[in-house]
């Protein structure tokens, strides 16, 4: 007799113990473009009532205490973000969590190029990284066992000066910044800093929150990196330490395998791997403001050389400051061309 009583009462806590429970929801848009307002509320499952809640988004309040919450978003960078409502109710609390998606409010502009010069350029380079720097280019190329920096003179494509990496290594992206070359590898996770005159490495630098390393370059303040996401790095430029970051989105997507960098009049233009093209990014948001069709250059290089189109694609920007010039070659192209990107109407 006991022994069922005891069964009737366990039964019994067990279905209160089940009716009690709260099953919090998170009601939001899966993904919203930033020039739409959003609104957040939170519901229980079985309408339970709810003291109170506090929104967050990234561990940043929005609201307190109120069961929704409305607001404008143009202030946020794009990509994915993390709603949290801390959710208030018969004297606990609880936790809840939930993924959204700010996407560009508007789709990138289109861009055309018209080639002001064409040079030479070093077919063996399997160009990686590229910049413009008093005068000349400094150019990193990649793959294991012919991986260097260099030192070329723009109008002959002649190597001046070159440092090769050990073969261990699979050499990326490079930046020129405060008098030093910086330079990435892929699966390293190291980069390597030399001296802008010797060429001679004077230290290392190990990736932090990426796992890869493939273009590079830099404000004027930190150094920018991408990873082959559609992540784009700002590190350090003392501990080289990778602080934050932003997405690249256009209104509906977002735009991975960034690949090749340059810091252009305030924007950031990438290459994207195993394609012709430039994006232009918003260095503030990650939003894709601009793409830059160049299959055409692809045209032009098979004139005078047969290429593989799987890996020997445009990769390659760089920039002369002084004549507002774009430079743009690809892996172990013959030719680097001067081009100026035109918007189409």
């Amino acid at each position: 007799m006991q022994y069922k009583s005891f069964i009737h009462l366990s039964i019994l806590f067990l279905f209160i113990s089940c009716k009690s429970e709260y099953k919090f929801i998170i009601n939001s848009p899966q993904k919203i473009q930033s020039n739409q307002e959003l609104t957040i509320s939170i519901t229980e499952k079985s309408d339970k009532p709810i003291d109170s809640v506090q929104f967050l988004i990234d561990n940043k309040k929005i609201s307190n205490n109120s069961l929704a919450v409305t607001l404008k978003i143009n202030d946020f960078s794009l990509g994915k973000h993390t709603i949290t409502a801390i959710v208030f109710y018969e004297n606990k609390t609880k936790k809840v969590t939930n993924s959204i998606y700010f996407m560009a409010d508007s789709a990138p502009d289109i861009y055309t190029y018209k080639i002001i010069n064409t040079y030479p350029h070093d077919k063996n380079a399997y160009t990686q990284g590229l910049e413009f720097y008093n005068g000349f280019l400094y150019e990193g190329t990649g793959r294991n066992g012919t991986s260097s920096i260099r030192k070329v003179e723009l109008k002959t494509g002649k190597v001046l000066q070159k440092a090769d990496l050990d073969a261990v290594y699979f050499g990326e992206g490079i930046t020129i910044f405060n008098n030093k070359i910086y330079q990435l590898t892929w699966k390293g996770g190291v980069g390597f800093v030399y001296n802008l005159e010797t060429f001679e490495k004077e230290k290392e630098f190990k990736y932090t929150k990426s796992r890869e390393g493939w273009g590079l370059a830099n404000n004027g303040e930190k150094i920018i990196k991408s990873d082959g996401t559609e992540r784009i790095w700002f590190l350090n430029p003392e501990s080289l330490v990778e602080e934050s970051y932003i997405e690249a989105y256009t209104n509906t997507q977002k735009v991975e395998k960034l690949n090749e960098l340059e810091y252009i009049n305030g924007k950031i233009y990438a290459n994207i791997w195993q394609k012709n093209s430039i994006l232009i990014l918003n260095a503030t948001t990650g939003k894709v403001e601009g793409v830059a069709d160049l299959n055409g250059l692809k045209i032009e290089i098979e004139k005078v050389q047969k290429i593989d189109n799987t890996d020997e694609v445009l990769n390659g920007i760089a920039f002369d400051k002084e004549t507002n010039s774009i430079f743009v070659t690809g892996k172990n192209w013959s030719k680097l061309y001067e081009i100026e990107l035109i918007k189409k109407e």
